[in-house]
């Protein structure tokens, strides 16, 4: 039954709802803030919101993490020159947060600061303070980024800042 009830969810979900909550307003402030902290590091961040799944992946039992996972090798988020790209995953439909780090935050960052950062923008979603909880996801991802890749050594801007919905 669970998958019918997230099936009807996804289909009731449109990409103007999304739009109502992060408007151009929102996705500007979220760019800033993505643009403010990449200079604060080396590192690279990128922020995707999707509106909802397909049928085909809910009834094959696509999670958010395994969408994820897809998003981050179509972005291309993984290509960064020193293998520290950061993707901010937001599934709409599902009020799901997921964050994939690159091979180069192997054995730095653990699965537990990762999802910190997660479980807040969560919190702040399930309130339904949208911007907030996009703005706390990428200051808490660029605070772990910077303990690790500090400003020095930047590639240049390797990833765009603006969120991209999808």
């Amino acid at each position: 039954m669970a998958r019918w009830q997230r099936l009807i969810r996804h289909w009731l979900i449109t990409r103007r709802t999304v739009k109502k909550r992060f408007t151009p307003e929102v996705l500007d402030r979220i760019e800033a803030v993505v643009n403010a902290a990449e200079a604060s590091h080396c590192g690279e961040i990128e922020v995707v919101i999707e509106t909802d799944l397909h049928e085909r992946a809910i009834l094959s039992g696509q999670t958010p993490r395994q969408r994820a996972i897809e998003v981050f090798g179509v972005a291309r988020v993984w290509d960064t020159e020193a293998n520290n790209g950061v993707l901010i995953y937001i599934l709409f439909a599902d009020h799901a947060v997921e964050i994939v780090a690159d091979r180069g935050f192997n054995g730095l960052v653990t699965a537990d600061e990762w999802a910190h950062v997660c479980r807040r923008m969560e919190a702040d979603f399930r309130q339904g303070n949208w911007a907030q909880g996009a703005l706390a996801g990428v200051q808490g991802v660029a605070a772990l980024i910077a303990k690790h890749f500090p400003e020095s050594g930047r590639a240049g801007n390797e990833l765009p800042d603006r969120p991209i919905i999808l």
